[in-house]
């Protein structure tokens, strides 16, 4: 079995009830078994109502949908393979920070979340 065999299967999206003091924060999340890891990709369809209409088969009005396919790839694979210049290119054209920057920011709310608990205590 080659390594990206382990990641080459249909996963299920899952929803834990939200609470505040849930595992996910209410996010989805997917459930890996232990012979497997997180998928390459994700793939999902998107619809959207096209705001015409057409007669179903009893002759009553239904939106007409139109269906686009998505993928989404894992950033961390991402990382893994690319060089550090291509990786922070494709961060850019998601909106996303440098890594570095992204990095350095993290670090800045760590300590000013660190502080607020200190205060607090």
């Amino acid at each position: 079995m080659q390594p990206n065999d382990k990641r080459k299967w249909v996963p299920e999206i899952c929803y834990e009830e939200y609470e505040q003091d849930s595992l996910t924060g209410g996010l989805p999340f997917i459930a890996v078994p232990k012979d497997k890891e997180m998928p390459n990709l994700l793939f999902f369809f998107g619809s959207q109502e096209t705001g015409e209409f057409e007669p179903d088969q009893e002759g009553n009005e239904q939106p007409i949908v139109e269906m686009e396919l998505f993928q989404y790839a894992c950033m961390k694979y991402l990382q893994e393979g690319l060089d550090p210049e291509t990786f922070d290119k494709i961060r850019d054209c998601l909106g996303l920070l440098s890594l570095q920057e992204a990095r350095e920011r993290g670090k800045e709310k760590s300590k000013e979340m660190a502080n607020t608990i200190s205060t607090k205590k």
